[in-house]
Order: C-alpha cells, then structure tokens, then sequence
C-alpha cells in the first residue's frame, strides 16, 4: 500500500514523487511505500497549521476537550487495529502492542482531555490589584516522533499540543508509519477542522530538518536519540523555538540484598528486555549486591532464557524482532566490543526461526558479565536486548556506578527498605526512579531526563506548560 502525507485536511502524495520503503523488522518483506517528502511539502503543511491556528485557538478548552474525546472515541474503536499494525511495524509482539501501545494511544487523548477541560482561573491578589493568568498557545507546533513507541508517543504530543490551542505538523519515523496514518484518518474520520494535525513522512534530512527549522513554527517536541536530538536543538536555537527533547538513556537498576528476590527477577528482566530493549527506560545495567550476586544471576538466566522469541502476531511471544537490519548490526558490533572488553556472555545467540523469518532482524536476548563498569558496553546506550550485570558492595558505591555515564534518564531501585531506598533514589542524577517496580507510570508526573538524556518535561501540567505561554494580567484596584 502507498502512504500519503496529511496536509490541510486531504491525503496527498509528495512533490517529489519520490517514496521510500517500509519493511518488516520480522521478515523483511516490504510493507509500504511512504512518501520521501522535502521543504516543499513541510511548507505547504505549516502553512496548512498556520491558516488554521486563528479559528483553533479561539475555542474554549471545553471545546478542544470536547474534541480529544472525540479522537480517543474513534481509537478506541480501532483498538485490534492499532495493535496489529504496531506489531507489524515495529516487530513487536502483538500482546505488547495490545496492552501498551494501543491502551496508552487513547488513554492520551482522554488523560489530556480532562486535563484541559479542568483548568480553572489563575489569580494572585495583591492590597491594591488582582493578577490574572491565563495560558494562551505558541503557535504552530513540529512534533517528531521515534520508532519504538510510535502511536504512543504521537498521541501523547498531539494531544497536548493541540488540546492548548495550538496547531501541528507532526513527523513520525519513516520506520514505522502506519499507526500515524491511522491516526490522521481517524482524524479525518471525525471531521477535526483542516489544518489542525498536519503530518508529513520522510526522513531526518528531508523532512525532519527543514520542519524544525521553519521560521513559521514556534515550538518543536523531539523523542529520539541524543545524537539527533543535538541537531534539533541546534536547528531550532537560532530562532528561539521552545524546545523539549526527551532522548536516550542508560539506565541501572540497583538490586540490593534485602529484596524480594523472586519479583524482583522478574520485574529486572521486563525493565531490561521489554520491547526488545528497545525503550529508552529499559534499565540496561543491573547492579546487584555481592551477597546474592550469584543466586541472583542464576534465577536470571533462567528467567531469560524462558522468554519465547519469535512470530510477533503470536498471543505467547515475549520477544520480537529488532526494527531494522542497521539496528541489529548495531547490536551485534556492541556485543563484540564487550567481548573484546572483557565480558563474558552468560546468555545469548540468534533464535531458532522458520524460514519465513530468516530475512528479519533476529537476536536473542543476551547477559554480559565480568565488564568494568566504565567500559563501552556499560555506559554507551546500546538500545537492543543486551544487558550488563555488576557486583557492588555497599550504597554508595552503587550511587557512582549508576552517576558514571552521560546519561540520566531512569532507573529503578528493588529493596525492602524503603528508607534506604528514597535515600538512593534522591542521590541518582536522572529524572525517574521506580523503587521496587518499574514503568508504573502515572500520567500526571513530569518525564523526562537530565544530562544527555534530555532537555525539559512533558506529562501532565508540564505539558500542559510547555504547549502553551503563560500571560500575567495585573489589574490595579480602584
């Protein structure tokens, strides 16, 4: 099938004529074809969101609620749908795809609805005036999106974005369109003014750099890898866009001795393998103290190795495919830098597959041990299903491994001493901890990291903040 871009309210191909393929990350058949746009077709789609702006920002917040409900109305009749075709896209197993991909899409849109739709006056008396605050939008809005979570991610821009007035051109990854066209037809499917979500398909150079770029958009929301988030930010600085860039992460989780080793294994192994790995909150280095260092590893392997790798489409898969032949070269260079380093590999290999899926992108999850702690592997983001195991010793030296790396996005904490783990908690640089669970997310909480793994919020009032201008209006009493 052919792909188009979304633009004023109509599906059109691009200017270029020219298109790029989308492949199967399980058996590297082609898909689709998408559109492989340039400055032409980014022009004509923020000129779409910028002749749309005035009308859109002038409803009420009751009235743009009104219309997130509405879209979250008509996923939520597509449910089965978004999840086969995320699966499909992403080579991710179809019950993941179920219960988070597809559930977080229309819980987005109805989170944000209520959000808005609560928003109430802002006043500050002083003896002689009344200050009054109202949050008016920015503009036209880039929002561009990464492949591992793509409807998920989308939603969770556009929602907010347009819910405080403003208007958008949005850019998924040219790797996984389908759930974004999904989304501009369920749009289009419930009559949402022309203009308002915008989207056009291409890739970083094409389509990604002359949108970010365009002196007509006033804010870019970015999820994606730290390298390109550079660039963006880069892009966008000399025109003094508001900027959120939520990038990649390295992240630990810290296992103490006095934890509840069974869940605990378990939940180690869904924050370290979910998705493939390929989540930037997976939490690709295990610290584990020295006096269970061994039980622990062995009720680990075992756990791993129990996973079912395979056909995505099958309810009992654990364990999909990586999303592209480069990704997975990627992955499989890293594991030789840790044995070059040093590193011993507990577990690991490519799985056993029918022949259907031998041109698809294939590893199985795999346990590295005995590597420094400052070595590539433990401290660069490999984004694939690879963790490194560490021995420590006592609190603090967890503390420094878990600082050492450029990033601070996550991690989680497992320990029965919930004492001590706030107090560890407190002491990581990064943005999220999770003590004795992990990606128990509530909606209403910032995300987002410090260091190389982000700049700013989104979630709940911070992006309700971000997607919109705080004004101050001093009234002087008589």
């Amino acid at each position: 099938m052919n792909i188009l871009n979304y633009i004023s309210g109509k599906f059109v191909e691009p200017e270029s004529g020219e298109w790029l393929e989308d492949l199967s990350p399980a058996t590297g058949e082609k898909i689709a074809l998408i559109p492989k746009s340039n400055h032409h077709d980014i022009n004509k789609a923020v000129d779409a969101a910028r002749k749309a702006l005035p009308a859109w920002s002038s409803l009420t917040n009751l009235d743009r609620a009104s219309w997130l409900n509405k879209i979250a109305d008509k996923l939520e009749s597509k449910y089965e749908e978004i999840a086969e075709l995320e699966s499909k896209d992403t080579g991710k197993p179809i019950s993941l795809a179920r219960e988070v991909d597809a559930y977080r899409s229309v819980k987005n849109f109805r989170f944000f609805a209520e959000m808005i739709r609560d928003i109430g006056v802002e006043k500050y008396e002083m003896e002689d005036a009344t200050n009054r605050v109202i949050y008016k939008p920015v503009g036209v809005g880039a929002l561009i999106t990464p492949w591992n979570l793509p409807l998920y991610l989308l939603s969770w821009k556009v929602a907010p974005a347009i819910g405080m007035g403003n208007t958008v051109v949005c850019k998924p990854s040219e790797m996984t369109p389908l759930t974004a066209d999904l989304l501009m037809k369920t749009i289009d499917e419930i009559g949402l003014p022309k203009g308002v979500v915008n989207l056009v398909h291409g890739d970083g150079i094409g389509a990604g750099s002359p949108l970010v770029s365009h002196q007509d958009v006033s804010l870019v929301s970015f999820t994606g890898g730290t390298s390109t988030g550079s660039i963006v930010a880069k892009s966008a600085s000399s025109s003094f866009k508001k900027l959120s860039l939520e990038l990649g992460g390295k992240n630990s989780s810290i296992i103490f001795d006095d934890c509840d080793l069974e869940n605990t294994v378990k939940g180690v192994v869904r924050s370290g393998f979910l998705n493939q790995g390929q989540v930037c909150l997976c939490g690709s280095r295990i610290l584990v103290q020295e006096d269970i260092y061994d039980e622990f590893i062995d009720k680990f392997i075992i756990e791993v190795e129990a996973m079912k790798i395979g056909d995505p489409s099958d309810e009992n898969t654990n364990l999909g495919a990586l999303i592209s032949p480069e990704h997975l070269s990627k992955v499989e260079e890293y594991i030789e830098i840790a044995k070059s380093e040093g590193g011993t590999i507990l577990t690991g290999g490519y799985p056993s597959l029918s022949e259907k899926y031998k041109n698809g992108n294939w590893i199985s999850p795999t346990v590295i041990a005995d590597l420094d702690v400052d070595s590539r592997c433990s401290t660069e983001e490999i984004f694939g299903p690879v963790v490194t195991i560490h021995k420590f010793s006592t609190e603090n030296e967890a503390i420094d491994i878990a600082n050492n790396t450029r990033y601070g996005l996550a991690g989680s904490i497992w320990t029965s001493d919930l004492e001590k783990g706030n107090r560890v908690a407190e002491s990581i640089h990064t943005g999220m901890i999770w003590i004795n669970t992990w990606l128990h997310r509530d909606l209403r909480v910032p995300f987002g990291g410090v260091k190389d793994s982000g700049v700013g919020r989104e979630g709940g009032k911070w992006s309700l903040s971000f997607f919109s201008e705080a004004m101050n209006i001093c009234t002087k009493n008589k």
